[in-house]
């Protein structure tokens, strides 16, 4: 056999030496100080996310008041976690003042109260609580680290870790308030905490399974994939060669009959079920109710616990059934029925198409082209990996149930996300990248091929400096077969580029480049504050306007400032192609309104969602924007704010053929622009 390069072969007997322990300590501290740096800092001038608001709001009534009504179907214990730095400000949040916004349980309109116009400092508090949610970033890197040593050794952690501290996708939600990344860490430690104690009963791992598991019900609706993850795992300990070791009562006694071992994985799992239902009492204060008795008694909840079990089905049976006789909370059960729900169906954008029941292959493509090159090549290697070592009998101790519980989980995951008709966000896949790090380390065994380690330590490198080219724009991250960021929009918006979180950027850019007297149009998808944020100008057919007053507008030349999200009109009810029967529609309503408004029938109020006698007005804001965006996703934007925020600097005549002209002289607008943007 020839021998390998020089560099190679360097390479590769610099990866069979040993590490110091002070070195690795000192490595694994420095590279996870780094990432929560990174992370937080990058946020540092960024508005909030769409959920931030209702999320620290929420937990911090949490605290505060015992009441659960807001927000229910995200995760007690993340919301409370990061609401914590809060608790130690004197900050105004008095339900006395907006009594009615709390009968109905308006999470929405209590939030943007509490951040933006109860003269709190919203920056400072959602910069401390950010600080706070990327503990657990910090956390589950340090779990990546130890999982993979303990499989592949020193230096099979370290491009764990690393892979894991680079990674866009994590840096990007990782000190979000929100309960994504907190999920991802207590499902990874659910289970590899049930695996260990179904291979090993003692006290220690029977109370770290049964807490990992608790804790993973509290943080996020998806904890009941755990359940199939456990059945697995518990299915191949029954019908696998070897023993469990039982050491709870005496001395070790090893249990190697199917039955005899069944019977211990249907003690665990009882034990995991019972310590599930403590700390879900525990979270909501060991009381049904959901409301704070000292707080206005409450109607609702934001969605009614009627309409969220309206749907017949068997899931919907057993919670109302616990509804009925309090098993579990309420506000946990609202929140899981809320979430069951809105799965159903919700809008949903793909490569130019839409959707309200997604595609089965939105997570698959998701991962394609938002994960780094770096990690696409890594997972390339994994695959050649499996093939010429994990499968072969000289893989030695490292077996495939070494890897059981990541294989589970992962496997499960991916599945559920195959099949789930919710596809809004790379982020609900992010569960998977931890596991896919843990895996990544195989590829610097020793006995692993040179030129694999060699091109493991390339994809490392390509990563961090792909990272290091986003920052600080991590969510909007796109790899180089999606176009890069520039064109990220045009796959994949919401929470995969455009989350709300470039308003205040989108404010400088206009405080510094509008001329004296300038119109200004804003369609944002957020729940920002234009206001707090210094942006003004009048709000052109917003998705969501918390029941703000509106007024029918006619267009002039100016500023328009859009969001990707809102480009794209993904939660339109005219979103799509524009049709003849669309076009006929919009030139009829358009003449009919401006006849009413011009002689009084008609007020130019617009309710919100077209509630009440508006609803014509409002349908031909949402035409009329439609027609306007079919324009301007061909048009070059004058500025691009994030990634994620455009400006278009329209003429008379641009918004003149827009909203009045013809079909004819709208297509030769279009291919106009279609050509300038293509130069």
């Amino acid at each position: 056999m020839p021998r390998p390069p020089s560099h190679i072969h360097a390479l590769w007997r610099l990866f069979r030496a040993p590490l110091p322990a002070t070195g690795i300590t000192t490595a694994v501290a420095c590279l996870l100080a780094l990432h929560w740096w990174w992370a937080v800092t990058a946020l540092i001038g960024k508005g909030v996310t769409n959920d931030e608001p209702v999320h620290l709001a929420s937990g911090y009534c949490y605290w505060r008041f015992s009441d659960y009504r807001n927000q229910p179907e995200n995760g007690n214990l993340p919301q409370r976690w990061g609401a914590l730095p809060l608790l130690a400000m004197s900050l105004r949040l008095a339900p006395a003042y907006a009594p009615n916004e709390w009968r109905m349980s308006d999470q929405w309109h209590i939030s943007n109260r509490f951040l933006f116009l109860s003269g709190n400092n919203a920056d400072y508090m959602v910069f401390c609580a950010r600080s706070a949610m990327a503990f657990w970033s910090v956390a589950t890197g340090l779990l990546v680290f130890l999982w993979s040593r303990r499989l592949w050794g020193d230096w099979g952690g370290i491009l764990s870790l690393v892979l894991y501290v680079v990674s866009p996708t994590i840096l990007a939600h990782g000190p979000l308030v929100t309960s994504d990344m907190c999920a991802a860490f207590w499902l990874l430690a659910a289970a590899g905490a049930w695996w260990r104690a179904s291979g090993r009963m003692t006290w220690m791992n029977l109370l770290l399974s049964c807490a990992a598991t608790g804790l993973a019900f509290v943080t996020k609706f998806s904890a009941p994939l755990l359940i199939p993850v456990f059945a697995l795992l518990g299915l191949l300990r029954v019908f696998a060669s070897g023993e469990i070791e039982l050491r709870l009562f005496g001395g070790p006694r090893p249990v190697d009959r199917a039955g005899g071992k069944a019977g211990m994985l249907i003690g665990l799992l009882a034990a995991n079920g019972i310590a599930t239902w403590l700390i879900i009492w525990t979270f909501f204060g060991w009381r049904y109710g959901a409301f704070g008795p000292e707080l206005p008694a409450a109607v609702k909840f934001y969605l009614p616990t009627e309409l969220v079990l309206s749907d017949a089905g068997i899931l919907t049976g057993i919670i109302t059934v616990s509804f009925k006789w309090h098993l579990l909370p309420q506000a946990y059960l609202q929140g899981f029925a809320h979430m069951l729900y809105q799965a159903q169906g919700r809008g949903a954008f793909l490569l130019g198409s839409y959707s309200n029941t997604g595609w089965w292959w939105f997570f698959p493509y998701a991962f394609l082209i938002k994960s780094s090159l770096g990690e696409l090549l890594i997972t390339g290697l994994l695959v050649v990996a499996a093939v010429l070592h994990l499968t072969q009998p000289s893989g030695g101790r490292r077996r495939i149930g070494d890897l059981a519980p990541l294989l589970a989980l992962g496997g499960v995951y991916w599945a559920f996300s195959l099949l789930t008709t919710l596809n809004i966000g790379h982020r609900h896949i992010l569960p998977t990248y931890p596991v896919f790090f843990i895996l990544s380390g195989v590829l610097l065994l020793p006995e692993m091929k040179a030129s694999l380690r060699a091109l493991a330590v390339v994809a490392v490198l390509t990563s961090a400096v792909e990272s290091a080219s986003i920052r600080p724009h991590y969510l909007a991250f796109f790899n180089a077969l999606g176009g890069g960021p520039t064109d990220g929009w045009r796959h994949l918006v919401d929470s995969s580029i455009d989350w709300g979180q470039d308003l205040p950027g989108v404010a400088e850019w206009v405080r510094l480049n509008r001329r004296p007297g300038e119109p200004v149009y804003v369609s944002y998808f957020g729940c920002d504050n234009p206001a707090y944020e210094g942006l003004p100008g009048e709000e052109l057919s917003p998705f969501y306007a918390f029941y703000r007053p509106r007024r029918w507008l006619e267009l002039k030349p100016g500023l328009y400032c859009i969001g990707a999200t809102m480009l794209q009109d993904v939660y339109s009810p005219v979103r799509g192609e524009w049709t003849t029967i669309r076009e006929a529609t919009y030139k009829r309503l358009l003449e009919r309104m401006r006849t009413e408004l011009a002689e009084g029938k008609r007020t130019p109020d617009i309710a919100e969602l077209g509630e009440g006698p508006s609803e014509p007005l409002w349908f031909l804001d949402r035409l009329r924007f439609a027609r306007l965006c079919l324009y301007l996703r061909m048009r070059p934007p004058d500025a691009v704010i994030g990634y994620s925020q455009f400006i278009f600097r329209l003429d008379a005549e641009e918004v003149r053929i827009a909203v009045d002209g013809t079909p004819q002289e709208l297509s030769a607008l279009m291919e106009r622009a279609l050509k300038r943007r293509d130069r």
